[in-house]
């Protein structure tokens, strides 16, 4: 039982500390994905608190990972462990059998859990934990209380500090699709549709039985026609033999506000091109306007092509470019595609080509100079 604990000790705590680590790198998507559950749950009204449930879940789960590993509150720790545990428990097994949230955020971008794996992974928890509260008697600090102390409120600064960091910049390491280095227009193939068993359902007009045929029952080989003396078609059913797979790049496309699509124009650029990421409007950092004005009314007279992208009706984007005097014109692209190419709100992202060269939040909104000299060959 002494052995068992430990492997268990250290499984939980170090998969406690990497969740929490990785969702902590990327505060706002694990918002995002918390923003879906308020939705599936009727509760909308916490939308707004989001990003702080983000940053307090990532606190927590890190500072339990240590505290486990420590030994130390072992009691307390063990229990909050299971509480946490058991209430994701009943998220995933909710979002996978009413197929909710496809996607879990357990682990952010860096690893895609379907519903039913992150079920699974919970329940692999919820044991290992159980275990852990049986044979807790086993598990021993590492050292004395006062050096347990100091090295527990280190690691809490850390934790702290990591998601303001990463909310307020961008994310330290990135696995999005849009992540510097990354073709879009690569990332946006390599899909795979689903297949499909097809059955068809007739109904024989001799016996009055429904039967079930791999095709339509036909008269003969040359017609093609269905024999409407024998049988009346009722209806045909499908089977999803293989689920499709999804484009790790999808539902990605620019047009202008009349509607027409400039995605490839712009993927056929040879030279470099910036992109200015605003989901939403309303919701973007006006102090950085200023700053993105001069950039692009720099770019235009370098002739290098500015774009802004945005979700937003074509009325909302005239009131908005009329209101921060902006000089540049916005073009239509998916809310969601918006939110996952950067996590800031406005966002600069420069490309050559189809290729994300660099990207910057808005508070780190750079010079055109700066941005020359260290990206332009």
């Amino acid at each position: 039982m002494k052995y068992l604990v430990f492997i268990c000790r250290i499984l939980v705590g170090v998969l406690f500390i990497i969740s929490g680590l990785i969702k902590a790198n990327d505060t706002i998507g694990f918002a995002y994905k918390l923003e879906e559950y308020y939705q599936v749950f009727g509760t909308e009204f916490l939308i707004s608190t989001a990003v702080l449930q983000a940053s307090l879940i990532c606190i927590v789960e890190v500072a339990l990972g240590v505290l486990l590993l420590l030994g130390s509150r072992i009691k307390l720790t063990l229990w909050l462990l299971m509480l946490m545990i058991v209430f994701f428990t009943f998220l995933t097994f909710y979002s996978a059998y009413y197929n909710k949230v496809t996607d879990c955020g357990c682990f952010g971008d860096a690893l895609k859990l379907k519903p039913w794996e992150s079920f699974q992974k919970d329940v692999a928890l919820l044991v290992l934990i159980g275990i852990l509260l049986i044979g807790q008697k086993y598990i021993r600090p590492l050292a004395s209380a006062k050096v347990l102390n100091v090295l527990f409120l280190v690691s809490l600064a850390f934790t702290i500090y990591f998601p303001f960091y990463t909310y307020n910049h961008l994310p330290v390491i990135d696995f999005r699709p849009y992540a510097v280095g990354k073709d879009i227009q690569k990332g946006m193939q390599g899909g795979i549709p689903p297949k499909f068993d097809t059955k068809f359902l007739y109904k024989n007009l001799q016996t009055g039985k429904v039967e079930e045929f791999e095709q339509p029952p036909y008269q003969d080989t040359i017609s093609w026609e269905v024999d409407t003396l024998k049988y009346q078609f009722v209806d045909q059913k499908q089977t999803e033999i293989t689920p499709e797979v999804k484009a790790p790049i999808h539902d990605f496309n620019i047009s202008t506000v009349e509607g027409d699509d400039i995605t490839q124009d712009i993927f056929a650029y040879k030279g470099y091109q910036f992109l200015l990421v605003s989901y939403n409007l309303a919701k973007a950092d006006r102090g950085v306007q200023p700053q993105v004005n001069d950039f692009a009314s720099l770019c235009e007279k370098n002739k290098i092509p500015f774009y802004g992208l945005t979700s937003d009706i074509p009325s909302v984007i005239d009131d908005f470019r009329h209101e921060v005097q902006a000089p540049y014109n916005y073009y239509i692209t998916d809310a969601t595609q918006l939110k996952t190419m950067i996590r800031s709100n406005p966002g600069l992202m420069l490309l050559k080509g189809p290729v994300v060269v660099g990207m910057w939040h808005h508070n780190d909104f750079p010079a055109l100079d700066a941005v020359r000299k260290a990206y332009f060959n």
